[in-house]
C-alpha cells in the first residue's frame, strides 16, 4: 500500500544516523525526524484527531512544519497547510470549507489563528510549537491548547491509499480558493514518478527555500528528498545572500526554484567572485522560465537547469525535462514515467503533433476531486483526463510547450496571443528585467496586447524603441500596443507574478 507516512517510518528504519534536516543550527537524523513526527501524533490522538479529520499546518519553513505534515498522516487525518501570510479572514474560509479541527502554528501567527477561529465551531484547538525547541518538545503539555480538552482518545486507524492524505487550496482567477483533494497514492506516487526521471542520489542536499505549504516544495524538496534519504536544508525567508550561505556552507547540491529565485541568484553572482562548487542541478517550476532566464543561470553557475510542470491538482509534477539526453529550453520536457499528457480540442478530440490546444493529464498523480464542489470537479474531469487549462502543444519528441493559461490568452482582432511568447521576446531586451503581458478591452479589436515592464537597474528605454525590438520579432498584431514602465510586479508567495492583481493595479491608477 502507497502510504505518505511510511516516508518518515521507511527512512528511520533506512538511515537512521543519515541528517534528514538541516534548519538554523539543528541537525535533525531522520531517527530523531521519526520520533518527533510520532510524538506528535501521539498529541493529536490525545486530542481526538483520526480517521478522516483535518488539521490545518499554519507555520513557516521549520522542521515543526515536517513533522505535523506525517504525524497526521500517521493519525489517519488529513492536512491541510495554508500560506502564513494569509490574513484571518481568508483562513477562516479555507479552515471552515475543510473543516478543520486542530491548527498548529507558531507564535507569531497565533493571533491571526485564533480571530480565524470565532465562528468556527469544529476548530476546537490551536498548538502553538517553538522552531527554535527540539522535536521532542512537540507534546501536549509543551504545546498547551488554547481551548479545554474535551475530545476522547482515538485510536490510530488504518488507512487506504485512496483516503484523502492532504487538501491544498489553489488560488485560481476568480472566486475562493477551491481544495485540491490529494491521496496517499497521488502523492507517494508522484514521488515514484519524478524519482524515475531525475534519479536524485543518496548524497544530494536540497535546498528548502520554497513554501512547504505549496504543492512543488511539498513534493520534491519533502516528500522526494525524505523519500530517498537526501537532507533537506531549510532556509525560512529568502535573501539571495543568505540562500548562498547557507548553501555553501552545508553543501546543498539541488536547488529547486522559480524564476524569481534564479535572477535573484544571478544579481547576487554579479556583484562579485562567488561559486558554489557542491552544487549540481537546479530544479524549476511553479511558473514559466524565460528562456534568456535559463541560459543565463547556466552559464553563471555552471550547472543544468530542468524546466518542469504540473498544478496543483496532479501532486504537482507532470513532466519535466530529463537530466540524461535532450533537454528544450522552452519546453516544460517529456511526461513523467506513468504520467499521460495530451493536448485536446473544444471538444476533447486529441490534437496531433504541434497543434496548440489545452493540456490534459491521466494518471495516478491526479486528485481526488475538489473539496465541496462537485461542478467544479465534473468541469475539469471530463473524458477521464485532468483539465489543466493550460494552452500548449507537443512536439514531434514529446516534449511538452505551455503557451498560456487558457483564461490568460488574449485574443486581438479574431487572433490568438499567448502573453508568454510576448514576454519571453521582452526579456530578451538587455535593458528589461521583468515583463508581464496581460490583455486589456478595447471596442475594436476585442482585446489590445499590454505590457508591464520593470527595467534593470540604471536602464532606460522609449516604449517605441520597444515597440520597434518586438516588431522586428514577432508579428504585428502580437506588439504590444502600450508599453508601462514599474518599479515591481505584484507577486504571489511563490514569487510569481499574479496578473489579476496587476489588473486590478492599473485599473486603480486609470481612475486617478
Amino acid at each position: 500500500m502507497l502510504f505518505l507516512g511510511n516516508i518518515v517510518i521507511d527512512g528511520a528504519r533506512k538511515y537512521p544516523e543519515r541528517i534528514a534536516i538541516v534548519f538554523r543550527d539543528q541537525k535533525i537524523t531522520y531517527r530523531a525526524l521519526e520520533e518527533g513526527v510520532q510524538t506528535l501524533a501521539r498529541t493529536l490522538r490525545t486530542l481526538g484527531i483520526g480517521k478522516g479529520d483535518r488539521v490545518g499546518i499554519l507555520m513557516p519553513n521549520c522542521p515543526q512544519a515536517i513533522c505535523a505534515y506525517f504525524a497526521g498522516a500517521l493519525c489517519g487525518a488529513v492536512v491541510v497547510p495554508v500560506n502564513p501570510l494569509l490574513k484571518p479572514a481568508e483562513l477562516q474560509y479555507i479552515w471552515g470549507d475543510s473543516q478543520i479541527k486542530t491548527v498548529l502554528t507558531v507564535a507569531p501567527l497565533a493571533i491571526g489563528a485564533a480571530t480565524a477561529q470565532e465562528g468556527l465551531p469544529n476548530l476546537k484547538h490551536i498548538l502553538i510549537v517553538d522552531p527554535t525547541e527540539t522535536l521532542a518538545s512537540l507534546t501536549l503539555e509543551n504545546l498547551a491548547p488554547q481551548t479545554s480538552l474535551t475530545a476522547p482518545v482515538a485510536a490510530p486507524m488504518e488507512s487506504d491509499e485512496n483516503d484523502c492524505a492532504v487538501i491544498i487550496y489553489t488560488s485560481g482567477t476568480t472566486g475562493y480558493p477551491k481544495g485540491a483533494m490529494l491521496s496517499h497514492k497521488n502523492l507517494v506516487r508522484n514521488v515514484q514518478q519524478v524519482q524515475a526521471l531525475l534519479k536524485f542520489q543518496l548524497s544530494d542536499s536540497f535546498l528548502t527555500l520554497l513554501p512547504l505549504f505549496h504543492s512543488f516544495a511539498m513534493t520534491v524538496c519533502q516528500n522526494l528528498a525524505l523519500s530517498e534519504g537526501c537532507t533537506m536544508v531549510i532556509l525560512e525567508q529568502f535573501s539571495p545572500a543568505k540562500a548562498y550561505e547557507i548553501m555553501l556552507e552545508h553543501g546543498v547540491t539541488v536547488m529547486p526554484g522559480v524564476p524569481a529565485l534564479f535572477n535573484a541568484i544571478l544579481q547576487l553572482f554579479a556583484t562579485g567572485d562567488k561559486a558554489l562548487p557542491k552544487l549540481r542541478l537546479a530544479v524549476s517550476g511553479g511558473a514559466p522560465l524565460p528562456v534568456e532566464l535559463l541560459h543565463a543561470v547556466e552559464k553563471t553557475l555552471g550547472i543544468p537547469v530542468l524546466e518542469g510542470d504540473g498544478p496543483t491538482e496532479c501532486s504537482p509534477v507532470t513532466s519535466v525535462n530529463p537530466p540524461d539526453g535532450i533537454r528544450k529550453p522552452g519546453s516544460v520536457g517529456v511526461p513523467l514515467p506513468g504520467v499521460e499528457v495530451a493536448i485536446f480540442d473544444e471538444a476533447d478530440n486529441i490534437l496531433p503533433i504541434n497543434a496548440i490546444g489545452e493540456i490534459v493529464v491521466r494518471g495516478d498523480n491526479v486528485m481526488l476531486g475538489y473539496l465541496n464542489q462537485p461542478q467544479a470537479t465534473a468541469e475539469v474531469m471530463t473524458s477521464g483526463w485532468y483539465h489543466t487549462g493550460d494552452m500548449g502543444k507537443i512536439d514531434e519528441d514529446g516534449y511538452v510547450y505551455i503557451l498560456d493559461r487558457k483564461k490568460d490568452m488574449i485574443i486581438t482582432a479574431g487572433f490568438n496571443v499567448y502573453p508568454r511568447e510576448v514576454e519571453e521576446v521582452l526579456l530578451t531586451h538587455p535593458a528589461v528585467a521583468e515583463a508581464c503581458v496581460i490583455g486589456i478591452m478595447d471596442a475594436k479589436r476585442g482585446e489590445e496586447v499590454l505590457a508591464v515592464i520593470v527595467l534593470k537597474p540604471e536602464a532606460t528605454i522609449a516604449e517605441r524603441e520597444l515597440s520597434a525590438y518586438c516588431r522586428e520579432r514577432m508579428a504585428n498584431y502580437k506588439v504590444p500596443r502600450k508599453v508601462i514602465l514599474r518599479e515591481s510586479l505584484p507577486k504571489g508567495g511563490k514569487g510569481v507574478v499574479v496578473k489579476r492583481l496587476l489588473k486590478k493595479e492599473l485599473e486603480m491608477e486609470s481612475l486617478t
